[in-house]
This record gives C-alpha cells, structure tokens and sequence, in this order.
C-alpha cells in the first residue's frame, strides 16, 4: 500500500503541497444508479513540482482536478493541504486558505464572463477576497496581465475580441492575481491551437520557476505530460493505475494501459529516426463508471488479464525506486506479456 506516516512523507523538512488519501468521489444520479469517478486515489504532490494526470475520456482526472481545489466534496478520503485536512477545517479557514489554491480551465472563453472586460475579470478574484484598494486591484491585474506576456491594451477588451491563446494567457494572469501556491491545469493547452501550445506550457514552466509554483497538470497528451511534468500518475475507469517520475513511466512503463497509450502516441519525427514500437490495440470501449467491472478494471480490455484481475482489486505496489503500479502480474522489467 502507499500509505505512510507523516515523517515518511516529509521530504527535505516539508510536507506534501498537497495530498489525496484515499480520495473516493461518487455520484448519485436521479434514476438510483451512482457514478464512480473516483476511488481510492492516493498521492502526495511535492511543493515545487509538476504532478502530470493523464488518461482517457471518463478516466476521473479532471474530477480529481476539481476535488483538490475544494469545487468538489468528496464521498470519503480526505484532500490536505500542508498536512491540514480540508475537512476538519472552519468554513473561514477554508475560504481564507482556498485562494491559495487555483485552477485552470479548458476552454478559455467559457471561463471568462463575456460582459465583462479583460481587467474587470482580473480584478474580480480580489474584490471577492476583499483584497487593497481599487486602485492596488488594477495595479495587481495590469501586473499579471504583463507577466502572462499580454499588453496593457487587453484590459479594456471583451473576451470575445481575443484569440483563444490569449484568452487562455488571461485565465492564467488571473489565477495569478491572488498569489496561489498551487494551480490546477485542466487540459489547459486542449484546445489551443498546436503553434500556440508550446509558448503556453512554456509560460507555465517560467512561473513556476519564478513563484515556485506547484501545478497538477491533467492531461490526455502524453507528449505534453513529457513536456511538463516532473512524475506522472495514469488514472483509469477512477483508479490510479501507475505513478513515477516522468521518464521511467513514459520510456518504459509497468503497467499494460499505460504501454497501450504510448504505443499509440504518434512519434513526430522522420521514418528513419522513428523508434520501432509495437502497436497495442485494446479491443472494446471503456467500461462505465456506473457498473465498473470486478477486481482489475482494465481487466476487460487487457492483452494479459487472467482470473484473478477479475477477482481480486491490485494494491498500488513500489517495483522500482518510486515508482507504482497496480497490476497483480507487472514485474520491474515491464508490463505482463499478452501473448
């Protein structure tokens, strides 16, 4: 299992930034039936550091995203802060310590209030928290709209009159009006175009390095979780699934869902450099998350499930230097052989 004590999570002489234990979210919908996006996740996010979410349509990344900022209440587990649980908190206490935890979201031009201008979005978060002066709220918002790499000229324009990279440039000055610790990224590059992506995830790299940002960065781009991320967690069907550092998990990954999606991950490169890589197709589509299927929920879909994966639910287990995975046959030297 993965779970610790305190001091064993302490690493150089600070806790977590932030931790999920054993984070379960379910809802119920009107006919009965409850929906299981998420179970039993677990993970610590270092201070500092990017931790990449990855997985498929309906994997429970982005419901994940949204319980850690406190936008979802979860069934059972608990989301910590610093090591305070967000549960066992006031009502003041969560409101005061929340603008230090921000998101981003995926569409940008629906995360900006089309009757508002550009500078009255970026002042909103600090007329909410009742923070300075109108005058030190303007001088906040034109500061961030700069260090996104926007003029000053933007702030008096509508949503509507900018191009999704910039408006997208705007949710991130925003976010960074309330000086946050913690930002979730919610597929924030998806829907950008590909010439506009890389100035965008490089902006999110030189605030980090600047305000010592720590980002959870859910994505479904391998390629830009290789870009980004310090380790990566692979979710699916609302499990974790597999967890390291990015380069052992993206070169050589332990667990048979994780190889399938780099298996299918399109290398952009000339024939003569490309890597020779077999191709895993998994037949069928995603179970849903209504009816989840027994033990192994990828067990429907895996080249190499046998009877127990459908009897018994695999423990996250730690086969190389941390780095986890939950499948009952993965070894340190790969994923189970399908054949």
């Amino acid at each position: 299992m993965m779970h610790k004590t305190a001091e064993e999570q302490t690493e150089h002489g600070q806790l977590p930034a932030v931790e999920a234990d054993n984070l379960t979210i379910h809802f119920r919908m009107r006919g009965g039936d409850t929906v299981k996006a998420a179970d039993d996740v677990c993970f610590r996010i270092r201070p500092g550091e990017t931790f990449g979410i990855i997985g498929e349509s309906g994997s429970g990344k982005s419901t994940v995203g949204r319980a850690l900022v406190g936008l979802l209440n979860p069934t059972s587990g608990a989301i910590r802060y610093q090591g305070q649980d967000v549960a066992s908190m006031s009502r003041k206490a969560f409101r005061d310590i929340r603008r230090n935890y921000q998101i981003i979201f995926q569409d940008p031009h629906a995360a900006l209030n089309p009757r508002m201008t550009i500078l009255q979005s970026l002042q909103e978060p600090l007329t909410i928290a009742g923070q300075g002066t109108t005058d030190e709220r303007r001088r906040i918002a034109y500061e961030a709209l700069e260090r996104s790499g926007l003029p000053a000229v933007i702030g008096s324009r509508y949503p509507h009159e900018l191009s999704g990279g910039q408006k997208q440039r705007v949710n991130i000055a925003r976010a960074l009006t309330v000086r946050p610790q913690f930002i979730v990224c919610d597929e924030v590059v998806a829907a950008l175009d590909v010439s506009v992506r890389g100035s965008i995830l490089n902006l999110f790299a030189e605030l980090q390095e600047e305000y010592g940002l720590t980002y959870a960065f859910i994505t479904h781009d391998i390629s830009v979780v290789a870009h980004i991320s310090h380790r990566v967690s692979v979710m699916y069907l609302g499990r974790m699934v597999e967890m390291g550092p990015t380069g052992p998990v993206t070169e050589k990954p332990l667990h048979p869902y994780t190889h399938a999606l780099l298996s299918a991950e399109p290398q952009p490169l000339p024939s003569e450099l490309r890597q020779d890589r077999e191709r895993v197709r998994l037949s069928g589509e995603i179970p849903s998350p209504i009816a989840p299927p027994s033990g192994c929920r990828f067990r429907t879909r895996c080249p190499a499930a046998q009877t127990l994966c459908g009897e018994k639910t695999p423990e996250m287990k730690e086969l190389l230097p941390d780095h986890w995975v939950a499948c009952h046959f993965a070894t340190p030297d790969g994923p189970p052989d399908g054949s």
